[in-house]
């Protein structure tokens, strides 16, 4: 949830995964995944142009034989993630499942204002994470609703909060507030998973770790995050994982991101280069055996 701390450190309105070849344990585990998610939903859309189809293959590339898929760049779980992932999945599966059944309405709707807003709409799960779903529900440090803002970041992000009315209750304002703020720390960060952590630990803590690092990758700075927000982006890309049944762009770190988009390019490059060789095969007077 949002910290006092993050709004103190400036937080005013008015002022993607690893694509070296998988291994073994790596498939295993995604193959585990599977089994342990329902069948990705084939609605959901994405701002970016990297989007992915229910194989975790993006829609972008061409269309590809089963043999072709089986090499294609696709998003991979990070080792560093795997174990919590695998674990957490394990334990919260059937509860997700739930979730999803009864708040396809809610999802709807954030995938709407995060169209609008140009988000990813796959960072809705981070909903999941901090409210399953539930607009009524508050903590005891005082964040309220579907997305746990706490009093100050709501209203600096345009909610109302008085003796009478409380916008953090209402499932489209405070989306509305949420893709604001989100879009507020990807422009300081530039890297969601960064975006993530900021989102529960605030900005200062995250800029603090990635000065004692000395590495804005955020594999190599998590260890000097506090606990809960070490755990807070692994259960975002646990719940990610179950709801699509593979990652995304929101998943990856910016050099995870990039590697992928690099590799995505690659591979089309290649199958294209093949596909005019084959054609320019097909029409030569000495391939079809005329003189």
């Amino acid at each position: 949830m949002l910290k006092t701390k993050l709004h103190k450190a400036g937080f005013i309105i008015t002022s993607f995964m690893l694509m070296a070849a998988a291994s073994g344990n790596n498939n295993n585990a995604v193959a585990e995944i599977k089994m342990l998610s329902s069948v990705a939903t084939e609605d959901s859309l994405s701002a970016t142009k990297h989007v992915f189809d229910t194989a975790g293959l993006c829609i972008c590339l061409p269309e590809l034989s089963v043999a072709e898929m089986e090499n294609a760049p696709r998003i991979l779980l990070q080792e560093e993630a795997r174990t919590y992932v695998l674990a957490h999945l394990r334990e919260n599966a059937f509860y997700y499942d739930k979730i999803k059944a009864k708040k396809q309405t809610v999802l709807t709707l954030i995938d709407k204002v995060f169209t609008e807003y140009q988000l990813p709409v796959e960072m809705k799960y981070l909903a999941v994470v901090e409210s399953k779903l539930e607009s009524r529900i508050s903590s005891n440090a005082g964040a309220a609703g579907l997305w746990q803002f706490m009093p100050v970041p709501a209203k600096s992000f345009g909610l109302r909060i008085n003796g009478k009315q409380d916008d953090r209750r209402n499932d489209y304002k405070s989306t509305v507030a949420a893709a604001k703020c989100l879009l507020y720390l990807q422009r300081i960060f530039d890297d969601w998973l960064l975006t993530l952590a900021a989102y529960n630990s605030g900005p200062g803590k995250v800029q603090s770790a990635i000065r004692k690092s000395g590495s804005r990758n955020y594999w190599k700075l998590e260890k000097w995050l506090p606990a809960e927000t070490r755990n807070h982006v692994k259960k975002f890309i646990s719940v990610h994982y179950h709801f699509e049944g593979h990652g995304s762009l929101v998943t990856m770190t910016k050099d995870e991101t990039v590697a992928h988009t690099n590799a995505v390019s690659h591979f089309r490059h290649k199958h294209e280069k093949t596909d005019d060789s084959l054609n320019i095969g097909a029409e030569s007077p000495v391939s079809s055996g005329k003189r």
